[in-house]
């Protein structure tokens, strides 16, 4: 069994975007990403399907030209190879599920572009 408790440990940062691997192994691929007001995550995409739940505050969720405002409890699953960004309305926690293939520090470097 494995545990990890989205709520323990949170910070918020006003210097960057905090993302934490909650699980990484053969079965599942789980990221925390917290947001302080106003941080992006600049347009990107991965060839892997992505499933985002916003758990805390609101975040506008642009895919493409389109962009959508999704609060606490909102869920997308997004297809791979498709443009998406993401920027914090307020402090916001996101969790991020990615297919087995892809890699968590793809993630990560997605906040150095």
């Amino acid at each position: 069994m494995k545990k990890f408790n989205i709520y323990d440990n949170l910070e918020y940062s006003q210097e960057k975007v905090l993302i934490s691997v909650m699980f990484d192994d053969e079965i599942r691929k789980e990221i925390r990403i917290v947001f302080s007001k106003n941080q992006i995550m600049k347009d990107h995409k991965t060839k892997f399907p992505i499933i985002v739940e916003l758990v805390e505050g609101s975040i506008d969720f642009g895919i493409e030209e389109q962009v959508y405002t999704l609060k606490k409890g909102d869920i997308i699953a997004l297809e791979g190879d498709i443009m998406h960004n993401l920027k914090a309305n307020e402090n916001s926690i996101v969790r991020l599920s990615l297919s087995k293939n892809d890699n968590t520090n793809r993630v990560k470097g997605v906040l150095k572009l």
